[in-house]
């Protein structure tokens, strides 16, 4: 029998990049097939080139023995291939069952929109696989990984039997990562077939069949989790060794840099999400925040760097009352903010990599005299920071929106890692990186620790809490519920704190 789906010498080149050099790649069927890399080596392009959002300039598609054309999505919805994108593709403001019938309309009456059937095949859809998911709930009401739920049925709904997951667990918490696999193998052992794209080591050995590895648009070979280890891939994705445990020596805690009295912040919606916050940090460590997403964590991130108000409460750095400072005074303070949300917080997307390089420093000396911004400095020092963090761009001048994620993330830390510092606030500073730029990243970390920089991280991947903290704060609905050594604290521990056990006594109870 001839594999499902088959790639066969895949090639596409844009501008001053090859992004897929002549890739071969075969899906069997009822297999989970991983396809890993790091940002930028062209995982993300292949699959768009067999979603129809782009074309090859060399290569064929077979799909089960037969050659196909695709041309554009509804090519690749017609030969039974879906894709759940990174950055979800729903409307908001729509119901599931509305969000699930955009573009395959049915209507009774010749007239109406026939909703009820179409949440009558939600459900049945829901059920079969074990998506749980209510028909006529609003989107924008919906949790993440909800929403995600609601991507993979509108595939399932189109009929889908091949299924392209491009960084499914991206943005899920933990417990949702757990789901989404129920939900992939409920899938896989119904029939259908998943190309899982992603960039994580551990969900691969714990999802996949086949693993194949992609390193600057090449094959690099194909393996199974049987026959490799975390370690293996890593090297194969890097090109070297990559350590992926964090090396760092005991912390030399001095003065207090940041100091938190009883802060409270609310959301957009007016609901107090951060609820009398206190907590200091000092130079030489770094203070982890572990929390499930949605905690609190990016409400106080934001009050801290000047982004949200301050309800209640006071915000001291380096003895300065900084409480509802706007974020330029607080920067000049000698922060440096890396924030949750990159697109909105960290980057103007129309501007070039050279400018976002220079975004909160642009009107000082080098880069300015007399208010007049000096374009030879600011090229030379973009040039600079790029070869040093490893930015994957064509040019200094390409529009910053034209990079990966994770390039676009390099941006950020390479700003705000290359000036004079003494409190670094990085919130989810490694989302969407790879395995060498997470090791590069951590290693940072460590070294303006080290420098003397107090350190706050926030991060829902408790891995990387864990690995870099000295002291971990632990978050659940809006309150630290405990500050923990981090010498002495076990993932277990922690876990239970993050789903809410309030103190620790208890959670030695509970572990007891």
């Amino acid at each position: 029998m001839p594999p499902v789906l088959e790639l066969r010498g895949i090639t596409k080149a844009f501008p001053g990049v090859l992004a897929n050099d002549h890739i071969d790649l075969t899906l069997e069927e009822r297999e989970i097939h991983a396809l890993l890399g790091e940002n930028g080596a062209g995982k993300t392009t292949l699959m768009n080139i067999l979603y129809g959002l782009y074309t090859p300039d060399e290569g064929e598609i077979y799909v089960r023995g037969r050659k196909a054309e695709i041309h554009d999505p509804n090519d690749a919805i017609a030969q039974g291939i879906g894709m759940v994108h990174q950055h979800f593709m729903l409307v908001p403001v729509l119901t599931v069952t509305e969000n699930v019938m955009l573009g395959v309309e049915s209507v009774k009456n010749g007239i109406f929109l026939d909703r009820t059937s179409a949440a009558q095949r939600i459900r049945r859809i829901s059920e079969q696989y074990g998506l749980e998911v209510d028909p006529d709930a609003y989107v924008k009401a919906l949790p993440v990984g909800v929403q995600q739920r609601v991507e993979i049925i509108k595939l399932l709904y189109r009929e889908a039997d091949i299924l392209i997951l491009d960084e499914p667990t991206a943005v899920l918490t933990p417990q949702e990562v757990e789901e989404l696999f129920k939900v992939v193998r409920s899938l896989v052992a119904q029939g259908k077939s998943v190309i899982f794209i992603t960039h994580k080591l551990k969900e691969v050995m714990a999802i996949a069949d086949r693993i194949t590895v992609l390193r600057n648009g090449r094959v690099v070979g194909t393996t199974s989790p049987a026959e490799t280890t975390e370690e293996r891939l890593a090297a194969m994705m890097v090109g070297r060794k990559v350590l992926l445990e964090v090396e760092k020596g005991p912390a030399r805690p001095a003065e207090t840099v940041l100091k938190v009295e009883g802060l409270k912040v609310m959301d957009d919606r007016g609901n107090l999400t951060v609820r009398g916050v206190s907590f200091e940090v000092r130079a030489g460590e770094v203070l982890g925040v572990a929390g499930v997403q949605g905690n609190g964590q990016t409400e106080l991130v934001q009050a801290l760097t000047g982004l949200r108000p301050v309800l209640e409460g006071r915000v001291h750095i380096l003895g300065a009352d900084l409480t509802n400072a706007p974020p330029r005074r607080v920067l000049e303070r000698g922060v440096a903010h890396v924030p949750e949300d990159r697109q909105r917080d960290g980057l103007v997307l129309s501007l070039p990599v050279a400018d976002n390089l220079v975004l909160n420093t642009y009107y000082l000396p080098p880069f300015a005299q007399l208010g007049t911004l000096d374009q030879e400095t600011i090229l030379a020092t973009a040039e600079q920071r790029v070869r040093e963090f490893d930015i994957r761009t064509p040019s200094v001048m390409t529009s910053v929106s034209s990079l990966s994620g994770g390039n676009q993330q390099k941006v950020i830390v390479a700003r705000e890692f290359s000036r004079p510092i003494r409190l670094l606030i990085a919130s989810q500073p490694t989302r969407g990186l790879d395995v060498g730029s997470i090791e590069y990243i951590h290693r940072r970390i460590v070294e303006k620790r080290d420098e003397g920089c107090a350190v706050l991280l926030v991060s829902p991947e408790l891995d990387e809490v864990m690995g870099l903290s000295d002291r971990i704060a632990v978050m659940y609905e809006g309150e630290i519920v405990d500050i923990l050594p981090a010498d002495q604290a076990t993932k277990e521990e922690v876990g239970l704190l993050m789903a809410g056990v309030r103190r620790k006594e208890d959670v030695s109870a509970t572990i007891a």
